[in-house]
């Protein structure tokens, strides 16, 4: 797939097909995602990789209940918040796979370095036919110690970027964007 091409169609899906990923596809997701630039080329991210419907709602279930018992009291302003306290909402979209990128400690740029590696995740998975959607509400369950070593995510590992991964149910619609806001501009002839 056309990288531009790839870049203007990819959409966050949130409605999967009961279709299965396979886990030779993810290994090329993953390696697509250690491609991402790094500052001084540390590399700093480490995958957690998380398969089956069954657990996948399980996990919804759990952060469903750590994101309404520790949100701000300002979050029942959100209009998500009768979507996340509704028992059958699946956080993960019943996607069959969910990826988690977290951060190793550096000295530079880690999280952020992840973000990058998600980019690629995501484009590479849009090239593959396969849908994503980033699940930033799940962060915080994702990081509490116990989660973390239920897991086997590393203690010092911080989990990022939960992405879910499956086939898409039908082609998301396309959004509107917005024309790029420069805020200035110094161009010397």
């Amino acid at each position: 797939m056309e990288l531009l091409k790839a870049i203007y169609q990819r959409r966050a899906v949130r409605e999967f097909s009961d279709a299965t990923v396979t886990p030779a596809l993810v290994h090329d997701l993953l390696h697509a995602a250690a491609q991402a630039p790094s500052a001084l080329n540390l590399q700093p991210w480490s995958f957690a990789v998380l398969h089956g419907r069954a657990r996948l709602a399980d996990y919804s279930r759990r952060a469903k209940r750590h994101l309404l018992a520790t949100s701000a009291p300002t979050f029942g302003l959100d209009p998500r918040i009768d979507h996340y306290a509704n028992p059958d909402a699946n956080l993960f979209h019943g996607a069959d796979t969910l990826v988690v990128i977290c951060a190793k400690p550096g000295p530079f740029a880690s999280v952020e370095d992840c973000f990058l590696a998600a980019q690629n995740l995501m484009l590479a998975a849009h090239g593959f036919g396969l849908g994503t959607c980033p699940v930033g509400f799940a962060r915080a369950w994702f990081n509490r110690p116990e989660v973390k070593a239920e897991l086997g995510i590393p203690p010092h590992h911080e989990p990022v970027l939960p992405i879910t991964l499956g086939h898409p149910a039908q082609p998301p619609p396309a959004v509107p964007r917005h024309e790029p806001e420069t805020v200035c501009w110094h161009w010397d002839a």
